[in-house]
């Protein structure tokens, strides 16, 4: 079975994650594509280690978690999070023995390096996750990229540079595959933390996310009944702003087989952007479910909840009944 983290309370901690295959080493893969590495990598240990995916797009969520599943991996967790976030917020320090960027944007243009993700800040972030020895895998196709990460990893003074061969699973991801054809070759680097990670923690900032405990870290939902004939095709974008959150209501699709919507809402809270989709759904009793749906694995945060609330009180304005709330 391959867990999505939004079905945990967070920040979290490996043995909780991973109960089943406790004790084993920890990678986190930033910016999995289609998850073609890690069960090709997987297959390389006696015991595969325990493993985190971050990835923002959706679709590469769901081609990576078919990988997953067909190669019988069930120690694996996948989540649509930006990977600072991840790193910052539910990671606990000198929990990780590696994490893994292969074939990252290089974000080319001059006036774009600040968007590149192995810059100094992320490597200190890294290491205060990373346990003693741990290190920072990156693999690219992008010479100056490469160059540019090293000197971050420099001056970020919590990491030593090694130079190796990349791993063989990684010359067989879509990226590799598609440079090796135009006769560009990969460049590795492991960047060793040589850092106390609990006390480079203790420097960093926290991004301010008003995470839920755990007891109420359910998927938010709410039972309501329709008015007759109820149509939500008037639908028009709305937002929730509160010193905590803002949530915007950015469309509502309706089934083509069934009377039901999907809501798409933008979450934002200090550094976390979350897109989730909230489900309004037919029960067999003819009340309806509004329900955040479990897809790309959000967590569940006080802006999530609002945006299940926030849909809510839309049909609420269009005459539906709250029978039950679970936010």
């Amino acid at each position: 079975m391959i867990y999505q983290l939004s079905q945990f309370a967070f920040p979290d901690d490996p043995a909780r994650l991973f109960p089943d295959t406790p004790g084993r080493d920890l990678y986190l893969e930033i910016g999995f594509g289609d998850g073609r590495f890690w069960p090709r990598h997987a297959a390389t240990f006696a015991q595969p280690p325990n493993y985190l995916g971050a990835e923002i797009s959706g679709s590469s969520l769901q081609k990576a978690q078919a990988r997953l599943r067909k190669s019988g991996l069930t120690n694996a967790h996948l989540t649509k999070l930006p990977a600072t976030v991840l790193l910052a917020a539910v990671i606990p320090p000198a929990s990780l023995d590696a994490v893994i960027v292969n074939f990252p944007d290089p974000w080319p243009k001059k006036d774009h390096l600040d968007q590149r993700l192995l810059r100094a800040p992320f490597f200190r972030l890294a290491a205060s996750r990373l346990k003693s020895g741990g290190a920072v895998l990156f693999t690219t196709d992008h010479e100056e990229y490469f160059d540019f990460a090293c000197r971050e990893a420099a001056q970020s003074g919590v990491t030593r540079l090694e130079l190796a061969p990349p791993p063989a699973a990684v010359l067989e991801t879509k990226y590799a595959l598609k440079w090796k054809e135009l006769g560009i070759q990969a460049q590795h680097a492991r960047f060793v933390s040589v850092a106390e990670p609990h006390a480079l923690a203790a420097t960093l900032p926290r991004p301010d996310i008003q995470a839920m405990p755990q007891e109420d870290a359910a998927l938010p939902h709410a039972i309501v009944n329709l008015p007759p004939h109820f149509d939500f095709s008037d639908f028009a974008k709305s937002a929730v702003h509160t010193p905590g959150y803002t949530v915007v209501l950015l469309d509502a699709y309706r089934s083509l087989r069934r009377p039901e919507y999907t809501v798409l809402a933008h979450v934002e809270e200090g550094e976390l952007t979350q897109e989730v989709l909230v489900g309004v759904m037919q029960r067999p009793d003819g009340s309806t479910l509004v329900r955040l749906a479990k897809f790309g694995g959000p967590v569940i945060t006080a802006g999530v909840k609002a945006a299940v609330a926030a849909v809510t009180a839309e049909l609420v304005n269009r005459g539906a009944v709250i029978t039950h709330l679970g936010y």
